[in-house]
């Protein structure tokens, strides 16, 4: 049979001229399921679509010629094809829309001329005559209708409210978003706009979205109609709802116009755009400008961060091309620069929601990602210091705060391009002048920025030196709440950073318990600004390496509910902190395993050995867990997943995956945490994020997937994600509690479906298993020949044991053999399903080694009613699989075994072991290898 799908196609090519149109379909369909080529699939579809005209099958010559249109949208014979089916099978309108294609890509083909008279005609009489299709081209009424009724004020609210939602629903139609656009429909929804009516500007916004998306010519008209002043303008107002259908609007047409919408090539709509260059320019120019307007919105300028964010630094890193970052830096970078600089307790402060400075800080960090090469970085270096410098004046107090809050932001963005600004001459003793400072904006902006400059050691050695004490004295003194909160998180921090000279003890003057009090206090407060209370957050995040802390913290559900509701916000740094806090919490972090005779030595030499604290004993540990697991733990963590990933770094993902781990230690609490979206939450962590990280999250899975039901945990087609990481479980890397609990989640998978067997072996998991079979450990032993007793039922692995040159089936019969029962049952049960799926297999059994018979023996007879009738069923498979193998059972002590089981007593215990040792000697007799009693 041939395989080569080009030759098949040849082949059904040469049928098909012969007018032999059932051999043409064989050779396309075969060549259809040996081919992974898209554009010769195109065309064996396109193919095949001709064959089912000529066969007069209609609705299958439609589909076909779908699936190549659906590959290539401009494939002319596809859609020619198609426009005849649909014809044939009354669908004129769809079928005059396919010829119009057509004609549009071959204007002078008089073919296609001559369909589109004939459909035209056709349809025209069929409208005239007031059949079905009338209402199908009435499009142009109904959508003028809705105009009327929207743009008529006297109009009833429900009329009008009706009208917008099927405005909306026709605009994401392509038809209706033709018939919209040809009939003066964008000039109508610029009308709907300025009635200054949010349901309307609500509608209009939402239909001209549908009727951009994935039309670059339609779209590219749009945007110059409407003007990106206009849209920009539309996307400043303090409306979250509006602000948002806007930005999406304009997320549409740069989709389009950096070819990423669902692209239809509309005749030769290619010829007609121009370059896209000029208007994406024009775009991202007006962005920029959005963010230094006073007149924006806090909204707005979010949401032209966002499309910065999204659409500027490239995609994939193998791309070259980032010209489009290089000319945000050269012509915006200053901008971006102005928000983060931003304080929101100055009067000339832009409008900012609590989100929009961490956002500009997100899109820093994003842009100086994105840069390819060391001049490209110090180009970015020389303007930020160079504004920096323009704002530094000991003439103009608040105009230096702008520079030191710049640095702040910057330290939250490009980490490391923020300590390089660190280091120009004069700001760290900038910082600390300013917390000396009587003013306490200055003292605001102070801490914060030296809490932020604390995270690198050598910074936090200078700041302990010079600003410590300040720091302390306006922690005692202020009797500013937002002041007094992040002097603590700056004390707390560079405790830190610090280490045991500067220990948090030290900082708290031994009263770590006093300030989590407060902490928790501010966490409650909700009277107190967000972005103050996620200080509350971060200081909680140190103060719970204390022990007596964490416990007297998880005993306070109001304070930790707090945390759970500020941990939903999309900031940074406060699911950093919060998972900080949690790890602390659940005691989740790694500890080095003190040997026992270096801490004797250690005494000995009088040395400080650090000894457990009682509250971090296993047991107060498991207490803390039930306490969050109570306080709803789970449905906090499962919402940080969701975060943006420029919101949720790989480290704040490998905190979270460790605290999921840590809850799922018990096995009567997994339950409760799949049930609140734990096993959902933990797929994207065990695939992405830190090494650590996703062997953590993978582990928590395993333990998930090892006792629970895979529809339940797992519905649909998630449980298919999760297979991977229990596989990547099976590493000699990994511990052994991790390789056991993997083998038992894939044996519960296993069992589930052939799908999910299949899908284990696609993932190389067998070679894997089968290790773990020889494994000297008696529980890896045994989880993993309970796993290939499950993968057994499936096709694919019984054709590797069937196939020459390997021991598995050796391996599987050995195992029998063991003293371990479970062992046993599982390979004795792998056995009896592989004998009766494969005949083959029966009589190589005997060839593998020379102690199968004694093994079989032993089984029949085994004490464990499981493991017998398993050893039963296998000598009845060999016995069923070939007479000259029953022969020489039969001539064995089996013979005996099977004769002293079979002629036992009915017995409703044993009755199936019974009836298998019967059902073994009625096939010898039916050979005429053994004769009934009453002959012999």
């Amino acid at each position: 049979q041939m395989e080569d799908p080009i030759q098949l196609k040849e082949e059904g090519n040469k049928y098909f001229q012969a007018n032999d149109y059932e051999k043409a379909l064989q050779s396309y369909t075969q060549a259809l399921k040996l081919n992974k080529d898209k554009a010769l699939q195109a065309v064996l579809y396109r193919n095949r679509a001709a064959c089912f005209l000529k066969k007069e099958e209609y609705a299958k010559a439609a589909s076909d010629a779908s699936r190549a249109i659906d590959i290539n949208a401009s494939d002319i014979k596809a859609l020619y094809r198609r426009s005849q089916a649909l014809e044939k099978l009354g669908k004129l309108d769809q079928a005059f829309k396919d010829a119009q294609k057509c004609a549009t890509i071959e204007p002078r083909n008089k073919n296609f001329q001559e369909t589109l008279r004939r459909l035209g005609a056709n349809i025209q009489e069929k409208v005239n005559a007031g059949g079905a299709l009338r209402i199908q081209f009435s499009t142009d009424s109904r959508v003028q209708k809705m105009f009327e009724i929207l743009l008529d004020e006297n109009s009833e609210k429900e009329k009008r409210e009706k009208a917008a939602n099927n405005l909306i629903v026709l605009g994401r139609e392509e038809a209706g978003a033709e018939r919209i656009f040809q009939n003066n429909g964008v000039n109508l929804l610029l009308q709907l706009i300025e009635t200054k009516n949010p349901e309307l500007i609500l509608a209009a916004v939402r239909t001209l979205s549908g009727m951009c998306t994935g039309h670059k010519a339609r779209a590219t008209a749009i945007l110059h109609y409407l003007g990106i002043d206009s849209i920009c303008m539309w996307m400043s107002v303090d409306n979250e709802e509006i602000s948002l259908a806007v930005c999406n609007l304009l997320q549409t047409i740069t989709d389009c116009l950096l070819d990423q919408g669902k692209e239809e090539h509309h005749g030769k709509e290619e010829a007609v755009v121009l370059d896209t260059k000029k208007d994406l320019k024009m775009i991202t120019m007006r962005l920029l400008d959005m963010l230094v307007s006073k007149r924006v919105s806090g909204q707005g300028r979010d949401r032209a961060l966002n499309l910065l964010n999204k659409n500027i630094p490239r995609k994939d890193l193998k791309d070259h091309d980032n010209s489009r970052t290089i000319f945000v830096i050269d012509n915006g970078l200053k901008k971006i620069l102005k928000v983060v600089g931003q304080i929101p307790e100055m009067p000339d402060c832009l409008p900012l929601t609590e989100n929009t400075q961490l956002t500009a800080s997100v899109l820093l960090n994003k842009l100086y990602d994105d840069l390819r090469c060391d001049p490209e970085r110090d180009n970015y270096r020389i303007i930020c210091e160079e504004y920096i410098k323009s704002k530094i004046d000991p003439q103009d107090m608040d105009k230096t705060l702008h520079a030191v809050q710049v640095v702040s932001g910057v330290l939250q963005g490009p980490f490391d391009l923020g300590n390089k600004l660190l280091g120009m001459k004069g700001v760290m003793e900038m910082m600390v002048a300013l917390c000396g400072s009587e003013r306490e904006i200055d003292q605001l902006v102070a801490v914060e920025a030296l809490i932020h400059a604390s995270t690198k050691l050598s910074r936090a050695t200078f700041i302990i030196s010079n600003g410590v004490n300040l720091l302390k004295e306006i922690y005692k003194k202020t009797k500013n709440e937002k002041i007094k909160i992040r002097a603590l998180v700056g004390l707390c921090k560079l405790g830190s950073a610090g280490g045991t000279d500067y220990g948090l003890r030290q900082f708290a003057e031994g009263s770590t318990e006093k300030l989590a009090r407060q902490c928790r206090k501010w966490l409650c407060n909700t009277s107190i600004d967000a972005r103050t209370r996620k200080w509350a957050v971060e200081g909680m995040s140190y103060l719970t390496l204390d022990a007596d802390v964490k416990d007297d913290f998880v005993e306070d559900e109001p304070a930790l509910k707090a945390m759970f509701d500020l941990a939903k916000t999309s900031d940074k740094t406060i699911l950093y902190s919060v998972a900080s806090a949690l790890v602390n919490c659940t005691n989740s972090y790694d500890t080095k395993e003190l040997v026992p005779e270096l801490v004797q030595l250690a005494k000995f030499s009088k040395q400080h050995v650090p000894e457990e604290h009682p509250k971090d004993k296993k047991d107060f540990v498991v207490k803390r867990v039930k306490r969050l697991l109570k306080a709803g733990v789970v449905s906090a963590l499962a919402c940080m997943v969701k975060a943006d990933s420029a919101i949720l770094t790989d480290q704040s993902k490998e905190l979270i995956a460790r605290v999921f781990l840590a809850l799922c230690e018990d096995p009567k609490d997994r339950g409760t945490i799949v049930a609140q979206g734990g096993g959902k939450a933990l797929i994207p962590l065990a695939l992405e994020g830190t090494d650590v990280g996703k062997i953590k999250a993978s582990h928590a899975l395993a333990k998930i997937a090892a006792i629970s039901n895979p529809d339940i945990a797992f519905p649909g087609e998630r449980v298919y994600e999760v297979v991977r990481p229990l596989v990547s479980l099976l590493n000699t890397e990994r511990d052994g509690l991790q390789n056991y609990e993997a083998l038992l989640g894939l044996t519960n998978f296993s069992g589930r479906s052939d799908k999910l067997r299949l899908k284990i072996v696609k993932e190389k998991a067998l070679p894997d298993i089968e290790n773990y079979m020889f494994e000297n450990h008696d529980q890896l032993r045994q989880a993993a020949t309970e796993c290939m007793c499950n993968l057994v039922v499936n096709k694919e692995v019984q054709e590797r044991f069937v196939a020459d040159g390997n021991d598995r089936l050796k391996l599987v019969v050995l195992l029998c053999g063991e003293d371990d029962e479970k062992v046993q049952v599982a390979a004795a049960g792998a056995l009896a399903m592989l004998t009766a799926a494969q005949k083959k297999l029966c009589s190589k059994m005997t060839q593998v080694t020379t102690q199968w018979l004694e093994i079989l023996q032993r089984l029949c007879l085994h004490d464990n009613m499981e493991v017998q009738h398993r050893g039963l069923v296998i000598a009845f498979n060999l016995i069923s699989a070939d007479k000259e193998l029953a022969k020489k059972l039969v001539e064995s002590e089996l013979l005996e075994i099977l004769t002293y089981i079979g002629k036992q007593e009915d017995h409703p215990k044993k009755q199936h072991i019974i009836n298998v040792a019967r059902d073994c000697l009625t096939r010898c007799m039916d050979y005429g290898l053994i004769k009934p009693f009453s002959q012999a």
